[in-house]
């Protein structure tokens, strides 16, 4: 816990276990969100390579709003918006945020 602390510059558990909460919460509603997307749109689960492509694709710009909701809610808003930047930028996203 220490060397994770240390990484994400955190000093108490108290952020720790409400930073690990929020990627809980954030991962089990991103994946429920996009469960009832697919339906909509109309794959089927029986196209497992098409179904699974595009509810991977479905959930990761869910993932990233909702982590900064949830983020927000529990007070990390700070921590989550640096986490996004640095997570987005090493994907090559850097254009998003040339201004700060």
């Amino acid at each position: 816990m220490k060397k994770l602390k240390h990484r994400w510059g955190i000093t108490s558990t108290k952020q720790l276990i409400l930073i690990f909460i929020v990627f809980a919460i954030t991962g089990s509603t991103a994946a429920k969100i996009a469960e009832p997307i697919t339906a909509f749109i109309g794959i089927p689960r029986s196209n497992a390579f098409l179904y699974w492509f595009v509810r991977v694709f479905l959930i990761f710009p869910f993932y990233q709003v909702l982590l900064l909701i949830f983020g927000f809610i529990f007070g990390q808003f700070q921590f989550f918006w640096k986490f996004e930047k640095k997570m987005l930028s090493r994907m090559g996203l850097r254009f998003l945020f040339k201004d700060e």
